[in-house]
């Protein structure tokens, strides 16, 4: 049974992570305690407010209070910095300042970054686990399906200070959800709501 405390201690976490304000987290975890206060008078679980998915819960009520064009500026970043972060991988295991580009390695490193950045904002969690495989088969299956018809030649070379550049968008929002999630850690009492 999910109690009222795990489920804003839940929510919070999600809309921390997101980036939302604290007076919009504060605004959003009363009225929340509200609703499950008022279910819980009327002998209602929590699940009953939330549902059986709190993360789902919680990313949409965070998707709902964020603009789209600012959810879409922080996916394109968040998309350039996965992918700034797999080239630079590739930069270290081949153990080369110059990783050769083909269009078959862009199809792949543009689906894994879109899919696993997509994952992780609509979850409001890390797309570790079964999403981590959604998004790696989707970028196989991409690459395999761009390699048959285009080959796999050499479009050019990418320079590591090109990797590199291409963290720079998504730092600001990789640092604010570091700091997020270290807030949300050290938060003595994470599940208290604020007081009105």
């Amino acid at each position: 049974m999910t109690t009222r405390e795990q489920v804003l201690a839940v929510c919070k976490a999600n809309w921390e992570y997101r980036g939302l304000d604290e007076s919009s987290v504060r605004e959003m975890l009363d009225e929340l305690d509200a609703h499950l206060r008022d279910a819980a008078a009327d002998g209602r679980g929590a699940e009953a407010v939330v549902g059986k998915d709190m993360k789902a819960f919680a990313a949409s009520w965070a998707r709902a209070r964020t603009p789209l064009p600012v959810r879409l500026l922080r996916m394109t970043a968040m998309i350039t910095f996965v992918t700034g972060w797999m080239l630079l991988f590739g930069h270290l295991v081949r153990w080369t300042a110059e990783l050769p580009v083909s269009t078959s390695r862009i199809a792949f490193f543009a689906v894994l970054a879109t899919v696993t950045v997509t994952w992780d904002m609509r979850r409001g969690s890390s797309a570790l686990g079964r999403g981590w495989l959604v998004a790696n088969a989707a970028a196989v299956a991409a690459a395999i399906s761009i390699l048959w018809p285009a080959g796999d030649r050499t479009l050019f070379h990418l320079p590591l200070w090109c990797s590199l550049l291409l963290l720079a968008p998504g730092l600001p929002y990789a640092l604010a959800d570091a700091r997020a999630k270290r807030r949300a850690g050290k938060t003595p009492d994470a599940t208290a709501p604020a007081a009105r």
